[in-house]
């Protein structure tokens, strides 16, 4: 949110949340061992993405690191604070410039950076279904579309650097089902509503991460189980990437210990089980099929919903106003808030 740590509305976040990034040295440090040229890094950061991109940018050239050479990700998805986290800043369509201002300038000096990851999984893990995960996401997918092409920018030429990031959760064949709906659906959706003609810019790139809501702090080890098969439906649905929680998450920030047992988890599953040796390998099950088809009809269904309303920023403006908040005064509303706004404000309202 562009707090200092020291700052005292920081109080409780620090430390507890992940790395707290302040300034330019912080980055240093952070990757003073790790070749920026050789690593990809993947940024969870919102309505500061622009600033922590730069960050990042500077630290890199100082490595000897060409701008083109620069890959990684920043979260960039301003739409799903207002709705699942609440960490936004300003409003949503000063928000939504800064989002598309990041595309242009990725699209000009960075082309290896992924400029966006649309973000379904805050929404599953605020509470949504997972027909509702796909749904709202793929609505904030076509606002950010609709928003650059708006700028001027060619869909043909943004679009391949669009990434997504969902939710693994709990029930197998219906996560399978719902990468499967929502990879077929936004395909269609940018060739026939957005007239993408290329496959890269009809094509969902996405990571997933097993779902953090599931983990119990009583029996933590239990939480091994969870997260294997959580992450086993991720690659039966086509993930290109994957994160699996740690088994002592429901308690703090894993341990070293807990980490390496959460990749281990991932290398079993990637070298050992044979799951990745084909493409799509519950293709062709009645059962799966049927449920991809019923994700895919139901969430089409509410994206033309949100549509009536006047897409996913028009409704996050709708749900301000009936929470009795301006969508020019979300910045007051923060400061109110001593500068962390109440996601229920505007959550509870969506």
């Amino acid at each position: 949110m562009g707090l200092d740590s020291d700052d005292p509305r920081s109080a409780g976040e620090v430390g507890k949340v992940g790395v707290a990034i302040d300034s330019l040295e912080d980055v240093r440090r952070l990757f003073s061992d790790i070749p920026l040229g050789d690593v990809s890094t993947s940024m969870t950061i919102n309505a500061t993405a622009a600033i922590l991109l730069l960050l990042y940018e500077l630290v890199a050239k100082e490595q000897g690191v060409p701008a083109p050479a620069i890959k990684g990700t920043v979260q960039n998805d301003i739409l799903k604070e207002y709705a699942a986290r609440g960490t936004y800043i300003y409003p949503p369509r000063p928000s939504m410039r800064l989002v598309t201002d990041l595309f242009g300038y990725c699209q000009a000096e960075l082309p290896a950076w992924n400029t966006i990851s649309i973000s379904g999984y805050h929404i599953r893990e605020a509470g949504s279904t997972a027909v509702q995960e796909v749904a709202f996401t793929l609505a904030n997918g076509l606002a950010y579309v609709a928003a650059a092409e708006e700028r001027g920018l060619d869909v043909e030429s943004f679009a391949p650097r669009l990434s997504f990031f969902w939710n693994a959760h709990n029930l197998l064949f219906e996560e399978v089902a719902k990468y499967r709906a929502a990879r077929r659906l936004w395909a269609r959706l940018m060739r026939d509503r957005i007239g993408a003609t290329t496959p890269n810019a009809q094509r969902m790139r996405f990571h997933t991460q097993t779902a953090g809501s599931t983990l119990t702090a009583q029996q933590p080890l239990n939480n091994v189980v969870r997260t294997a098969y959580q992450g086993l439906a991720a690659v039966l649905g086509g993930t290109q990437s994957l994160h699996t929680n740690a088994y002592d998450e429901a308690l703090g920030l894993p341990t070293e210990a807990s980490a390496t047992v959460a990749l281990r988890t991932q290398q079993i599953l990637a070298y050992e089980s044979g799951v990745t040796d084909t493409v799509d390998p519950l293709a062709g099950s009645y059962y799966v099929e049927a449920l991809t088809d019923a994700v895919e009809k139901e969430a089409l269904a509410l994206i033309e919903q949100i549509d009536a309303i006047g897409g996913a920023v028009a409704a996050i403006e709708q749900a301000l106003a009936e929470a009795g908040v301006k969508p020019s005064e979300v910045d007051l509303v923060c400061a109110a808030h001593g500068g962390v706004p109440d996601a229920g404000t505007v959550g509870d309202a969506l």
